[in-house]
């Protein structure tokens, strides 16, 4: 099938900045020299859906993006994209968003960055297929990357469990959140309670809190020194959200913070930088023009996935006894999110929450997470998740499934208002998966308000056990194209199956 290059060409992102640059030389073999633009963290793709993608990724000098795309192939049957220029100001990252593209099709994609005189660097290859009719899709989530001082271990053969992932051979990967640990520096070593010792590779980017955006930006690059990361993100799109750790630990709006650590301890500022680094550094679709996290990425006929953002709009974290409304998303994105699920024709509905509902998740003396811990009516954030609840039974939504990470274990929930202490709502499974490639905790408490059931929990064998123990977990989902059969599943480092669920689509 060859694309059209009217529609791929309406693609191609305007630079900003300019750049002379004569036209487009014919692509070259894939040598790095050092005197032409090289790719040092590799290349992604990211918000697949059915007729859109972005692709993304950074160079070492001011250059213009340039993207070889086909649907067969065959790199000399592709059409040329020519992208923006980057250079300082974005840190030499760049993406470009691909619209019209075929549902049910695979794309072939190569990026390179040209300099001022034409030369063409390093180039790279990856993949992605957009969703179509009458097939399955399957995708892999987790969260919580490089924490607790758990970096790049080369002993352990890098960060393996994103190889686990890979070799699922996913449609895509959602990222839960706390895609890095600002807060977290890495050194060479770490001792751990079982006498053994974890080696990090080490940049000196990460030998401290961030602060800077130079800092934010470096931790994003860290983790793109692991080649089981860029080779999962080469060949699977990315659906990212962020939690605190791309910030601060419990971070909320207006905080100052009392950690000596840092200089700059204002955490709007701080959420600012942190902000921009995560949108240079993961490929996303900008709604209507907006630097907006919360989103809706669309998958076909078989799945709509509903990106929340549990940070940007919350309110200062509550005491467990605090009775009145605590803003967890905010008005704007609660009601967003109630319409566009409301609306959705797709088979199922997955609300990508980068927190747990019903798990107690404590902030010292305060409440970090949306569970209080305290039983009866909702109180505090569970508030605004009872009207989200409640209006999806008012509209009868179907085929719902929460998943989420942060807590640093896996678990299956299962809420049913037959058990729960606030009734209006219509029962759903919540799923938790990560670290993956970090320090293991829990179990944490599961708090009554909506009716949760812990159907399988694992958890670690000690309190920060390192990856090297094991405990690393991703989850994977399948759908069947002929019954619509929701199958998820919670796997552990290696991929190990630990739990799995076949949900049957309400119709």
């Amino acid at each position: 099938m060859k694309l059209s290059r009217r529609q791929l060409l309406a693609a191609s992102t305007a630079a900003g900045a300019s750049l002379a640059l004569p036209g487009v030389a014919a692509a070259a073999p894939n040598v790095v020299r050092r005197d032409r633009p090289a790719l040092p963290s590799g290349i992604m793709s990211g918000d697949v859906s059915s007729n859109a993608a972005v692709v993304w990724s950074r160079t070492d000098r001011r250059a213009r993006m340039v993207v070889d795309l086909t649907s067969h192939g065959r790199f000399d049957r592709a059409v040329r994209l020519c992208g923006p220029v980057t250079g300082p100001d974005q840190d030499f990252t760049a993406q470009v968003p691909l619209k019209g593209l075929r549902p049910g099709q695979r794309y072939d994609y190569r990026i390179a960055f040209e300099d001022a005189y034409g030369r063409r660097g390093e180039s790279l290859e990856g993949s992605f297929s957009t969703p179509g009719r009458n097939r399955g899709l399957s995708f892999v989530w987790t969260g919580d990357t490089a924490g607790q001082g758990y970096g790049i271990n080369p002993d352990l053969g890098g960060m393996i469990a994103y190889k686990a992932m890979h070799e699922t051979r996913p449609d895509f990967f959602l990222h839960s959140g706390d895609n890095i640990y600002a807060d977290g520096p890495i050194a060479a070593s770490v001792q751990i309670p079982d006498g053994t010792v974890w080696k990090n590779v080490v940049t000196e980017e990460v030998s401290k809190v961030a602060e800077t955006l130079a800092e934010y930006r470096g931790r994003y690059k860290y983790n793109l020194l692991d080649h089981n990361v860029r080779d999962l993100y080469a060949d699977v799109p990315i659906v990212s959200q962020w939690d605190d750790h791309e910030t601060v630990n419990n971070w909320y709006p207006g905080e100052i913070l009392e950690d000596t650590r840092y200089t700059e301890r204002r955490v709007d500022v701080l959420a600012a930088r942190a902000r921009q680094a995560f949108l240079e550094y993961l490929p996303m679709v900008h709604t209507a023009g907006r630097n907006r996290i919360y989103r809706k990425v669309s998958y076909g006929p078989l799945l709509d996935v509903f990106c929340l953002d549990m940070r940007t709009y919350r309110g200062a974290n509550p005491a467990p006894a605090a009775a009145g409304p605590v803003a967890m998303l905010g008005t704007e994105q609660a009601e967003w999110l109630v319409r566009e699920v409301a609306k959705s024709k797709a088979t199922w509905k997955v609300i990508a929450s980068d927190m747990p509902l019903g798990l107690l998740v404590p902030d010292g003396p305060l409440i970090e997470g949306v569970a209080n811990g305290v039983a009866g009516a909702p109180g505090g954030r569970e508030h605004e998740i009872a009207w989200v609840l409640s209006q999806f039974k008012k509209r009868k939504v179907r085929n719902t499934v929460w998943l989420t990470a942060d807590v640093h274990y896996c678990a299956a929930h299962h809420y049913d208002p037959s058990r729960a202490a606030f009734t209006d709502f219509d029962p759903f499974w919540e799923l938790v998966a990560g670290p993956v490639n970090a320090g293991t905790f829990g179990p944490n408490t599961l708090d009554p308000t909506f009716g949760p059931k812990a159907e399988f929990v694992k958890a670690a064998d000690f309190p920060n056990q390192p990856p090297s123990g094991g405990n690393q977990f991703f989850g994977h989902v399948e759908i069947d194209p002929r019954t619509g059969v929701f199958t998820a599943s919670l796997r552990d480092l290696f991929g190990k199956v630990l739990w799995t669920k076949d949900i049957n689509p309400a119709r």
